[in-house]
């Protein structure tokens, strides 16, 4: 499995630009995670795009990413990146092992929360996002309000880091990508 097969496969069942664009964040935080846990870095990055490719077939959980388990093994996806996806949905009875297992979790909410606190910021440049900010909204429970709090805090416990750590890492993992997410900045 490499990139293009996966960006295919989320692009098969994802039509809107808003989960596209989540999968691109969630991609490029696990990559760089991988890269901190000495992982393959294309293998984290196609658990990422893939994560939530079946959401707008199956969003509830009672049927996601469960459902969608059988599409991705239809289209060859090795079964340790399935296994990931299921681990990012702490409600499945996947448990997470790997590194690559519990930075999925991991991430997954938090890559969202840091662009929602973007666009809100008078620049929408990520480069803006301070991790002060990004806790401050967290506590703003009007805010993001479909983010699961604890999934960001428990995803930190998971991986062994200070929450601090976790946010500052993640933001700064989305800034090569800032531009596709649109959140490089409102041009004048």
């Amino acid at each position: 499995m490499n990139r293009q097969e996966a960006w295919d496969i989320l692009c098969e069942h994802t039509k809107t630009e808003r989960l596209r664009k989540h999968a691109l964040a969630v991609e490029a935080a696990m990559k760089a995670y991988a890269g901190k846990y000495d992982g393959d870095e294309e293998k984290w990055g196609i658990v990422g795009l893939l994560h939530d490719f079946d959401f707008e077939m199956h969003p509830t959980e009672e049927e996601h990413p469960e459902k969608g388990v059988p599409i991705l093994r239809e289209h060859g996806v090795p079964e340790d990146i399935i296994h990931a996806v299921r681990c990012h949905a702490d409600y499945t009875d996947a448990v997470p092992e790997s590194p690559m297992d519990k930075a999925i979790f991991a991430v997954d909410e938090l890559t969202g929360f840091i662009i929602a606190v973007a666009l809100v910021r008078p620049s929408k440049n990520i480069a803006d996002v301070a991790v002060k900010s990004v806790k401050k909204k967290m506590k703003d429970k009007g805010f993001a309000r479909a983010v699961r709090r604890d999934d960001i805090t428990n995803g930190a416990e998971r991986l062994g880091v200070d929450l601090d750590e976790h946010i500052q890492f993640v933001i700064d993992s989305l800034k090569p990508v800032a531009a596709e997410l649109g959140v490089a900045g409102d041009p004048a």
